[in-house]
Parts: structure tokens; sequence; C-alpha cells
């Protein structure tokens, strides 16, 4: 077998050409060389696709996966070329089919990056139309090229589950477990294809995967930039296994894709990484770089991750100049930058915002002066001022719901859900409408700031000629590519996603924003355990996070409250207008903590610190995470819950932590000490947060 080898930081790409000219990739760390013995494998295609009409691979592959079918053996290797500018390195290897299809395989990197992004695109230059079921992103075939033979009990896969409020957890399975052992006479293949269909890329599973050779201390993985319907799997046949994803295909995502003579096809961007090591921390500290890239373009104002005031949780879709004049007033000092006014600056009187979006006309019983004047006010404090704009979804009661030419349609009607449609994004009139009513709205009033939200799904997708799988794709893109313009028109924007929370907590989006609503937990227990999660997942400084303070709140709820921010932006909300002087000092203090810790926030490493909580809704025990940043500096962070507690509790500090204690952040005076690498805080109760900046000692 040929191979051709690409050094990429402390990664090895190596390309397989076999007998039959098909082309595979097998991906490794550079300090752990590959050993010289075979395993009893088939070489993994480079890139996986079906076409109609061709075989599919049988053995029971129906309905569980559409990898290893007749068109992606007849892909084989014509070229590989690599082009270098600067830091810049791509690397991009053209397979073609005889009967006139070609397809190229596209890995970029820059120098000092710690993982590499590939995409594929097929092309038709055949002189008939042809039709794609399936075509992947990546696939990494040969794991665990450390492994003799099958590896039994050696691997696992790790995911990362999402529901709504309940972004983020971590579910790790052996192979095993998920029947993706070889049989017998490796005649069968197995597959677990996980994935999600509809616009809400994070909706039961984020984008991501991790495998990891347990016993060679190895992980490989990807995440995917993809807002539509997608998939990854876990393929196994023989003693090698293989992960790959992409577009959700035919069975999955009700995806189809006719290519006329001349024209291609893209796939969504993978973030992909290996890396010798044992622990998952790490490794997705790797894949989560990549918008690093993005958020250090972002505008200046966001450099020192400023604290957020959102209004929403204050006033439940009722916002007005009145009450903001309030809230100014009670956070004016308090070391707040923004001010979002949240949803219902539009609803029509005795109609609820959620029902109600989609016509955009500001409400003069709310603003009776135009809400310009209000902006005016949040400026004249010395605050930057967001609005927030659902800009996909029409809700029930607004005039736009009627305007079905301009919607998308399932079976030729308009799509449909309990309270919303959809608009059509890639519809000339769509486009101009929005310009108007969010762009030109944005620039009218001055607005710093733009929070859009997304609050329901488009499912499995909309009508198209080709699929609905495709009527989907395509009506994402078009949300992109508004959202881009929308950007390039106003370039000191500040940009907010959310959908429902965490609902589009993928690279893409993130690629697009400065930060993100992390989850619509607003005042729940459970919103440290999320924020916590999400650092396998996202960058901490584009982690939005709801610190909520009710009137009724005690000093230690406010503290547990306020420290969960630390694990990423801080948003606050609630009833400002209506704490003691004592709420306050808390607040206050949990704000200097806050500005004390920004640039480890900002850039660190982090480390859980303990093991995942089981009932999320109930969590008992407690949970501890370090992040350590680049200059010396680190934080500990540690959220008591409910259940029999230890007064004392002992954090073992990763060793690069510093262990000199700066401050201490909790609702009383508690004793915190680190010796010999291991911080003891104490007394704990339940339901108490704790927090200890750390630098190195003088």
């Amino acid at each position: 077998m040929k191979a051709r080898e690409f050094l990429l930081n402390d990664m090895v790409l190596r390309y397989e050409i076999n007998g039959e000219g098909n082309c595979g990739l097998v991906l490794y760390p550079a300090s752990k060389p590959l050993p010289g013995y075979k395993k009893r494998s088939r070489l993994d295609p480079l890139i996986h696709v079906k076409l109609t009409g061709d075989s599919y691979d049988g053995n029971f592959s129906q309905g569980m996966t559409m990898r290893e079918a007749e068109s992606a053996f007849r892909l084989k290797f014509e070229s590989q070329e690599e082009l270098i500018e600067g830091p810049e390195r791509t690397i991009i290897t053209t397979l073609r089919d005889n009967r006139g299809y070609k397809a190229e395989h596209i890995v970029h990197h820059r120098e000092g990056d710690k993982f590499f992004t590939l995409s594929c695109s097929y092309k038709n230059e055949s002189a008939e139309p042809v039709t794609l079921e399936f075509l992947t992103s990546f696939s990494l075939g040969g794991l665990s090229p450390y492994l003799p033979d099958d590896g039994p009990g050696a691997m696992r896969i790790h995911r990362l589950q999402s529901r709504w409020s309940q972004e983020g957890r971590l579910r790790t399975d052996n192979l095993e477990e998920l029947q993706l052992e070889p049989a017998w006479s490796y005649g069968a293949g197995r597959s677990e294809r996980f994935g999600q269909a509809g616009s809400m890329p994070v909706n039961h599973y984020f984008p991501f995967i991790a495998f990891e050779d347990t016993v060679n201390n190895v992980f490989w993985g990807a995440q995917l930039a993809v807002q539509s319907s997608w998939q990854i799997e876990v393929y196994r046949k023989d003693e090698a296994s293989a992960i790959s994803g992409g577009l959700a295909d035919r069975e999955f995502g009700h995806w189809m894709k006719t290519l006329s003579p001349g024209e291609s096809i893209n796939t969504p961007l993978a973030i992909l990484s290996t890396s010798a090591t044992d622990s998952l921390d790490l490794f997705t500290h790797r894949l989560t770089s990549y918008c690093e890239r993005f958020v250090e373009k972002a505008p200046q104002s966001e450099a020192d991750l400023p604290i957020i005031f959102n209004e929403y949780c204050t006033t439940w879709g009722s916002p007005s100049h009145e009450n903001i004049k309030r809230i100014l007033e009670a956070i004016r000092g308090k070391g707040i930058s923004y001010f979002v006014i949240d949803c219902g600056w539009y609803r029509k009187d005795g109609v609820n915002w959620m029902v109600s979006m989609g016509d955009y006309n500001e409400s003069r019983t709310l603003f009776p002066e135009g809400i310009s004047k209000t902006v005016e006010l949040i400026h004249s404090e010395g605050l930057k001022a967001g609005i927030w704009f659902e800009i996909e979804n029409i809700g029930r009661e607004a005039e736009a719901f009627k305007l079905t030419d301009h919607l998308l349609k399932r079976d030729g009607k308009p799509l449909t859900t309990k309270t919303r449609r959809f608009w059509d994004m890639n519809d000339p009139w769509v486009r101009e409408y929005l310009h108007n009513k969010v762009t030109g709205f944005l620039k009218k009033n001055s607005f710093d700031y733009l929070k859009i939200d997304y609050n329901d799904t488009i499912g499995i997708g909309s009508d198209h000629p080709d699929s609905l799988g495709e009527g989907l794709r395509e009506n994402m893109e078009g949300t992109v590519s508004f959202i881009t313009e929308l950007k390039a028109e106003l370039p000191g924007l500040i940009l907010e996603t959310c959908a429902s929370g965490g609902h589009r907590l993928e690279p893409g989006f993130l690629s697009l924003s400065s930060m993100a609503s992390f989850s619509d937990a607003h005042e729940c227990v459970e919103i440290p355990i999320i924020a916590s999660n999400l650092h396998r997942a996202i960058l901490p400084r584009q982690s939005q996070i709801w610190a909520v303070i009710r009137k009724t709140d005690s000093l230690k709820r406010i503290c547990y409250s306020v420290a969960a921010t630390f694990l990423g932006r801080m948003c606050l909300s609630g009833d400002v207008t209506e704490l003691t002087e004592a709420q306050w000092d808390a607040i206050s203090r949990g704000i200097a903590f806050y500005k004390e810790i920004a640039p480890v926030i900002k850039k660190g490493q982090t480390y859980h610190l303990t093991p995942e909580i089981v009932n999320m809704r109930h969590p008992e025990l407690w949970q501890g995470l370090c992040r350590v940043g680049e200059d010396g500096e680190a934080y500990a962070l540690v959220h008591a819950f409910g259940g029999d507690l230890p007064e004392t509790i002992s954090l073992t500090l990763p060793e690069s932590c510093p262990e000199e204690i700066v401050s201490v952040y909790s609702d009383i005076r508690v004793n915190a000490e680190v010796n010999n690498g291991i911080l003891t805080i104490s007394p704990m109760e339940n339901f108490r947060a704790v927090a200890v900046h750390l630098r190195k000692k003088t």
C-alpha cells in the first residue's frame, strides 16, 4: 500500500492508497509513531458518498448506514497538491469516478494550530444529472492503529448530549456497549449513527465526537460546523474502527441532492485533531480553540469580556422606557457595560411576545417617544445598547404570518408549528424585508449589540425539488449569508447567538458571534453544571451565563448564582430595583472577582476535577473545576449541591496550577488553603459556592 505523510504541528496525516486506487486517511500524533504490525482491516475511503442507482454495501446495512457503498469505492486517487502561503497550508486530494464525477478532499492548517479543518466537494463533470443521497465531510480509519487486534475493552467514544436547558451532558460508551465489536467472520458492518434533524443543530447531541484508545492514551475527534441536519458515525466491520460525519444522509436526514452537469456541492466544515493524552479536557480544548481566530476579530469592547445586563428576567417580555429607566438607575456604577432589551419591545397590546414576532414595529405603548429615546438613555449611562430579534421565525399573531408566498412550505402548505412559521431565507423579498426591519432598524436607532434568538425548529426540512433535507440545508445557508451581510454592513456590531438558549452552540454560528447564550436555564440550580459541561464544547469567553437575582434570595443563593457566571460571561438580570444593600454587596463582590479572573476565562485550560453529576435537576454532592490561564494565574470553583456533604471539600489541582491564593468569593468568610497541590475549602453547606483566585507564588 502506497502512503504519503504530512506533519501539521504535532499531528501526522497519512494518506494511504491501496491496489485498487482507493485512498484513505489515518491520523496520528507525531509523538507516537505508528507500530509496524498490520491489522485485519479494509482501507476506509477518504470520502464516503452514495449515488442513487449505485449498490449499497449489503450485509444488513440498509437503514443503519450508507457507508461502504459502491459510489465510495468508485472514487480513485488522481492527484494531491500541497499549497503553502505564509503560515497557511492546504492539502487538496483529488479523486475521480470514471463516470465523470470528481471529488476533492481539502485540508487546511495554520501554523501553530493543534487542529485542522477539512471539507469535501463533489462535482458532476458528466453530461447527465446525478443524485447524491450521502456525502461525508470527514472520515478517519484504522482506529486504533496502536492496538494489534480488535482491542477488546480498550476503546470508547465520548459524546455531548443536549436537551432544552440541560445542554452538554457528557456520555461515554465503550465500543462493546454499543455493539461495535466485530463479528466472528468480519462479515457485517456495525454502525452507531447519531446526530439531529432540523435547524437546531444542538438539539439532542452536539456535532462532536471523541474516540479514545484507553490503553495507549490517544484521542481522535471532530466537531462539525453545521447549521442544518447532521450525523456522525462510528463504524466497525473488522479489527479497525472508523469515525465519519457530515450532512445527515437520506435515511437519517431526508437529504438528497441532484447535481446538474457542471454543478458541485461543498460539505460542512469539520474541525479535527488527535493527541497523545489521557485527558478529555486537554483534547477538547484543541477543538474549541478553532473559534479563537474569530473572537479575536470581535469589536474592541469585547477584549475585557464586559458584563451584560439583560432585562428579560426582570420584565418577562414587557420592556418599556419607564422600567428600563428604573433598571438603569439601579445598576448605575455597578461595573456593567452592555444593556440588552430583550423580547417584547414590538408586541401589540394584549398579545404575548411569543406569538407576535415578525412585524417588528416598536410598541408605542411601551416606548411612547420611540425606542431611540431609550437607546439614548442607555448610552447616556455609558452603556452599549442591545436589542433582541428572532429574524427567521414569525409568530401566529403577526401580520407577516399570513404572507405565505414568502414562507417555507412542506407538502405545499406553510410549515407551521404551534406558535410559528418560517421565512424562506433565500427569497429576495424576504431578504429585503429583513434588511429593512433588522439592519435598517439597528442603524436608525444606533444599537451596538444584536441578540439573534431562534425558538423553534424546521424539523426534517421544507419543500425542494431535490428533497426536504436539501430545502433545509439551503435555507440555513440563507440564514448564514444574511447574518454575514448584516455584519459586513455594521462592522462594529456585537452579536449574540441564541436558540432557546444553547441549541446553536456549534462552530459555524459561534464563528459569527462574539458570544452565545449558554442555555435557557435562568434561575435553576443546574446552571453551574451546564456551564461547566459546555467548556468541552465552546470557548468559555463565548458562553453567556445567566445570574438572575431575586429580592427573596439569600446571600448564599446570590453568591451561588453569581459564581456560576465565572464559568463564562456574566449576564445579570432579575429584581435589581428591589435589592437590599447587603444583596448588592454580594453581587458587587462577585463582579469584582469576575473582573479579576476575566483574563483566565478569556484564555486558559479547563480541568474538570469531579465526576459528572448524575441528575442535573436534583444534583447531589458537589462539582469542582479549575481553569489555568496563560500568565501564571488560575481560578478554582466549587458548587455544592444537595445530599450529605463533608464539611471540608478537597480538590487536587492540576500540576500546572499556581498555588498562592489571591482572593476568595463566597457568601461567608471561608477557610481556603493550598498545600502540596491540594485545595481545601471549609465550611461547605448545601448550595454554597466558593471561588478561589490563584497565582504563582512570588
